[in-house]
């Protein structure tokens, strides 16, 4: 069986790209494995600023595995506390590990991105469309809900209203309307969205890796900490950054008009 997702690195970026396109990379559990585990690799790794994740073949992902799900229930006669255990120590791994890391994230969806599918799209920091991307909260078609941390970061991306309309219509969002609400930052063809998301990557990665991961985690913390709890955490931080070498490599690139040349240090 081929690897069920793919690392590579180029510089700073890595890309990561689900292999299971005879199921549309439907989110079974070599999947979910190998999707935490390229998370965990890439943020472990200070060589990397910047993770694009993306789908082989006709679609992003068609969300959860349907006949793994019905199994549990039918087949292999779960108990409730089966099922819950099966999502703890399963795809909800997956929104843990996003909500973690320090790396910036992109993802680069075209065709479906379904249920659990579109729920990873939410995850990441910043998404990009082909314009023939077609989102959908679908869980209650299936009579569940988004058991893998939709509910909790779809409103954070779109707003309430709009995540309610999804979740309680099932109907899909197609590029257009993703894009004007704000669930993508753009839309391209599918020829170009790879480079597009490589593009992005480029500008996010071209940046002081320090201070990139550090702004990651301020922003991600502030959401839940009073403004005096943020304002000391970031004066702490500040207070080692402008200390670094990337700091004043940045500052003497402006001055001189000239391009930075960032260590990491």
């Amino acid at each position: 069986m081929t690897e069920a997702v793919l690392y590579e690195q180029q510089g700073r970026i890595v890309s990561l790209t689900m292999n299971r396109p005879d199921t549309r990379n439907a989110l079974s559990a070599d999947l979910v494995e190998g999707i935490v585990a390229g998370l965990e690799r890439a943020n472990a790794d200070t060589g990397v600023s910047c993770v694009i994740i993306s789908g082989a073949g006709k679609g992003f992902s068609s969300g959860g595995n349907l006949p793994e799900i019905k199994a549990m229930t039918t087949t292999d006669n779960m108990s409730e506390e089966d099922i819950v255990r099966w999502y703890e120590q399963g795809i909800q791994m997956i929104p843990k590990t996003m909500n973690r890391i320090d790396v910036i994230t992109i993802a680069a969806v075209h065709g479906h991105a379904i249920g659990a599918g579109c729920d990873l799209a939410t995850m990441c920091d910043l998404r990009i469309a082909a314009d023939n991307a077609n989102c959908a909260e679908s869980f209650l078609r299936v009579g569940i809900i988004p058991g893998d941390g939709g509910a909790w970061f779809l409103p954070r991306v779109i707003g309430m209203s709009r995540a309610k309309e999804m979740l309680f219509t099932a109907a899909g969002v197609d590029a257009a309307k993703a894009l004007d609400w704000g669930l993508v930052r753009e839309v391209v063809s599918q020829d170009e969205l790879l480079l597009s998301a490589m593009k992005l990557a480029e500008e996010v990665a071209g940046l002081p890796p320090q201070a990139l991961r550090q702004a990651k985690q301020l922003i991600r913390d502030s959401a839940t900490q009073t403004l005096d709890e943020s304002l000391a955490v970031a004066a702490r931080m500040q207070a080692r950054l402008q200390r670094l070498d990337d700091h004043h490599e940045a500052i003497d690139a402006i001055i001189e008009k000239r391009r930075p040349s960032f260590s990491g240090s």
